[in-house]
């Protein structure tokens, strides 16, 4: 556990895909909407155009970041994004969205999948708290459709494409910042949501693509006894740490992964059902673009703002996870 006080989101953005997909476009590969929406809560999600990559996203939601707290794109210091879905395997994506914005910054990856954009959070708020940067940007970016088979009837439908961003900055008030943050990782349990190949344990080869084994595959019961599990016990410990209490949370933007894991997790909190955001069902899941799309969504729409408290939680593939207290 820790925490990082004297930092504040300066401003967010996101951007989805024109292209949006319904549960009953996917009828002709064999995907059940009513099987869809029971277990997962989705109705559609959105889709990269065949031209779009994950820096292409990632520099949409980053315009709109840097417009709205009004800063050119030479004063960011720091670049993080936090993807599974790289425009290639070097250089990173965060090297060409820095390219694209025109900035002179350092810029690097994080790969936690799921739980990336928490990674990155906590990862940018150190660069923020120790002076070594001023503006951090922290974008979550994903092309999951690339990386889903189009034959898995359980695991193609609930995967989108998305891409959220958030400014990180210093400020003089204490009470702004990660009140409490806590990251995990449980790589024993890599294997139940892994995609096999494409890297050096097991090169692209044609027989491997026969196989399929380039695509996300997933022990789908597993992992959401994981998920449910890993959730709810640090969300305890980051609201003991934070000494802040359910009633006090004005908002709770936990990974869009699954709506019945959503609704498993936080049964024991009794907090109120309108406090838990949900957005899965326009996005599906997004990947480490879920938490940043989510949390411009409610700002944008002035449902949290300054003094608000906030628990984020993502988690996912590694198998990691990120969860934290912040205040606004």
């Amino acid at each position: 556990m820790g925490s990082l006080r004297g930092i504040e989101i300066a401003s967010t953005g996101s951007y989805v895909p024109e292209t949006v997909v319904a549960n009953e476009d996917l009828a002709a590969l064999g995907c059940d909407s009513n099987w869809i929406v029971q277990r997962t809560g989705i109705l559609e999600r959105r889709r990269a155009a065949p031209e779009q990559a994950t820096s292409d996203l990632a520099l949409a939601a980053a315009r709109k970041c840097l417009e709205r707290a009004n800063l050119a794109p030479s004063e960011v210091d720091l670049i993080l994004v936090a993807t599974i879905t790289p425009d290639q395997a070097s250089p990173s994506t965060a090297c060409h969205l820095q390219r694209q914005l025109g900035c002179i910054a350092p810029a690097m990856d994080l790969n936690a999948a799921c739980a990336g954009f928490m990674y990155g959070l906590v990862t940018g708020s150190q660069f923020v708290a120790t002076g070594a940067a001023r503006n951090v940007l922290v974008v979550g970016a994903e092309v999951m459709s690339r990386t889903i088979n189009p034959q898995d009837v359980k695991t193609y439908p609930l995967f989108g494409d998305g891409a959220g961003a958030v400014l990180l900055r210093p400020t003089q008030d204490s009470s702004k910042g990660l009140l409490s943050y806590t990251l995990g990782a449980e790589g024993c349990g890599g294997q139940m949501l892994c995609i096999p190949s494409g890297g050096s344990r097991l090169p692209l080869t044609a027989q491997s693509i026969a196989e399929g084994a380039h695509f996300l595959h997933m022990e789908g019961r597993a992992v959401f006894k994981w998920a449910v599990r890993v959730v709810a016990d640090s969300t305890r410990d980051c609201l003991a740490h934070s000494q802040v209490a359910v009633k006090d949370l004005d908002m709770m933007i936990l990974h869009q992964a699954n709506t019945r894991i959503i609704d498993a997790a936080v049964s024991d909190f009794n907090i109120d059902p309108d406090k838990v955001y949900v957005n899965l069902d326009r996005f599906g899941n997004t990947s480490a673009a879920s938490i940043p799309l989510a949390l411009d969504e409610v700002m944008s729409a002035g449902r949290i703002g300054p003094g608000s408290k906030l628990l984020l939680c993502g988690f996912g593939s590694g198998l990691a996870w990120g969860t934290a207290v912040m205040q606004l």
